[in-house]
């Protein structure tokens, strides 16, 4: 028996409190004092509070993990390790990337410093922001990830401006609201991180839901930022929602959600998005949309169809397919050979993978929709595999299900002519400008050439991943997360602005991140150790839980001691 876990899960059980408007009222007032201590404090005791911060979530972090566990119902083995990547560790890594830009320019330096540059397509300047040292080189040994900016913008220009609110000393940002994601704990603190430095800006994160119980396990570790004032976490329904987005001492709100909610929000209808806006203080957001994988047909081995049937149904089941960046739109070209042979490793894949309870609230209504509309639809062991083409109908490329619903649908053409048609697809036919991913073997890549990186820059995502899910996008603390440039009120798509952005650049255009087609295909390593080792995040990894936990330990104190046993993990079949 794990009783740490059942400590937790007991812990749990109470009825959370909902706030009430005379609590609000008071968190809002206190924040306001706050917002005006943290204008008047220098750079240098800026990062000793926020020292003290990941320190402090440090002390929690497994709490934390088993908390969001025991909140999904995650079931017990290497999914687990989902909670931990996506809670603790995420958190302390945005953490620690954050500090370590604001000792930079508490040294008179850019926060790009030491960044390396290099030029993109179409008169683009990139930064590589992974990997950026040796522990990083060695630990995503063949990913790099690179953020790309605005066209014209030259290097000089990029060191120079980045820094956004940590270059204005004094500015007081005001009082901000957070409200909060339902599906990833490190959402609402990364957003609330990002307000307070990038913007100057206090928050009160209201949390969804969802994570209600996971407040207690929240104000321990942010204790440092609670007690100077700069953040109050509250839990409530939409009714808190409501009186904090109209409290006029709240000067901006800041949603990770649905396009639905915003738009009730912003103009308190989905449909009426003319006149003037119901909410008069300016909001940004992060909002998901249809994101589509894109796979260049190519001459696979048997281990290159299993390894990246498993690729797609990760991108899909992760967190049981409760993501704003899954994979929903799988693009294949209907010329390539090995089309149905691909998609029958993936349906047995989909198949293999356990059974899990679809857990986020109302995704049972999202199935029964989709299952309505596609009766044709294949069902796999509780997931969904829907075929969609001309005789179908095409609501999958519009409506984000938010649940373990698969399309796949078939261009022709091979090669380059496929992969522009496929963006072209992607960029016209599908909602939102999250994340897409492409799966390309290198031979394939290298037979484009340039044009490659030529036709790339067409796709119009915020973050682009090649040979990896785009989602990891959101682990780099570096990049800059949110949806491709353009969006409107009226028009919100996948949202506007971003997050995280830890080196604090000025009009960042997206993030690229590069993967290996299968990493170290011809491992040596035998025995209770696997051929080809998967990536943590991956939904068969056995070894998911056990690694994720020593990457969390890695971030909150780096050493290179504990790199050996990050592999052994990595490693473990």
């Amino acid at each position: 028996m794990n009783t740490r876990k059942d400590s937790i899960v007991t812990s749990l059980t109470p009825q959370v409190h909902f706030a009430t408007e005379p609590e609000l009222d008071q968190a809002i007032l206190e924040l306001k004092s706050g917002a005006a201590k943290w204008a008047s404090l220098d750079l240098q005791q800026r990062i000793e509070l926020l020292k003290a911060t990941h320190a402090s979530i440090v002390t929690v972090d497994e709490a934390w993990a088993l908390a969001a566990i025991a909140a999904k119902g995650t079931p017990a083995g290497p999914l687990e390790g989902e909670e931990w990547m996506s809670g603790p560790y995420a958190t302390l890594a945005g953490f620690a990337s954050t500090i370590e830009s604001l000792e930079k320019m508490a040294h008179g330096q850019s926060p790009l410093n030491g960044i390396k540059a290099g030029s993109a397509p179409g008169n683009r300047v990139k930064f590589q922001m992974l990997p950026s040292n040796l522990y990083e080189y060695n630990l995503f040994h063949g990913f790099r990830a690179e953020l790309w900016m605005e066209p014209g913008i030259s290097e000089a220009e990029a060191r120079a401006s980045a820094g956004l609110g940590a270059k204005r000393p004094g500015e007081n940002g005001g009082v901000g609201l957070v409200l909060g994601a339902g599906n990833i704990s490190a959402i609402a603190p990364l957003d609330a991180l990002y307000e307070l430095v990038a913007y100057n800006r206090v928050s009160i994160i209201k949390l969804n839901p969802t994570f209600g119980t996971l407040i207690t396990i929240y104000q321990q570790a942010f204790a440092p930022l609670i007690a100077a004032g700069l953040l109050r976490l509250v839990n409530g329904g939409a009714e808190v929602g409501t009186y904090l987005t109209s409290h006029p001492d709240i000067a901006h709100v800041h949603i990770t959600g649905s396009g639905v909610t915003h738009d009730m929000i912003v103009w308190g209808s989905t449909h009426d998005k003319t006149g003037t806006p119901k909410l008069i203080k300016p909001i940004t957001s992060e909002l998901g949309g249809v994101s589509p994988i894109i796979v260049i047909p190519g001459n696979w081995s048997k281990e290159d169809l299993r390894f990246q049937a498993e690729h797609v149904a990760t991108q899909r089941l992760h967190n049981g397919g409760h993501n704003c960046i899954a994979g929903q739109a799988l693009i294949l070209s209907q010329d390539w050979p090995q089309r149905a042979e691909f998609l029958a490793e993936l349906r047995a894949v989909l198949n293999e993978v356990p059974a899990r309870t679809a857990w986020y609230p109302g995704s049972d209504k999202k199935i029964s929709l989709a299952t309505a509309t596609y009766p044709q639809a294949e069902t796999i062991n509780g997931r969904m595999l829907i075929e969609v083409n001309q005789h179908t109908a095409q609501d999958l490329f519009n409506t984000e299900y938010f649940a373990p619903v698969l399309g796949h649908t078939s261009l022709p053409g091979t090669g380059l002519s496929f992969f522009r048609a496929a963006i072209e697809f992607a960029n016209t036919q599908l909602d939102g400008s999250l994340g897409a991913s492409i799966i390309v073997a290198p031979a394939d890549h290298k037979s484009m050439g340039k044009a490659f990186d030529e036709a790339l820059v067409e796709l119009r995502y915020g973050t682009i991943g090649v040979n990896v899910w785009s989602a990891i996008g959101f682990l780099l603390p570096t990049l800059a997360w949110g949806a491709f440039k353009g969006n409107s009120l009226d028009r919100v798509g996948s949202g506007i602005g971003v997050v995280h952005n830890s080196h604090l650049v000025e009009r960042p255009e997206r993030n690229v991140i590069w993967g290996p087609f299968r990493p170290f295909p011809r491992s040596v390593f035998h025995g209770e150790f696997a051929l080809s080792p998967k990536p943590a995040w991956f939904i068969t990894a056995r070894s998911a839980a056990s690694t994720a936990k020593k990457l969390t330990a890695f971030t909150a104190k780096p050493s290179w001691l504990k790199m050996p046993a990050i592999f052994m993990a990595a490693f473990r079949a």
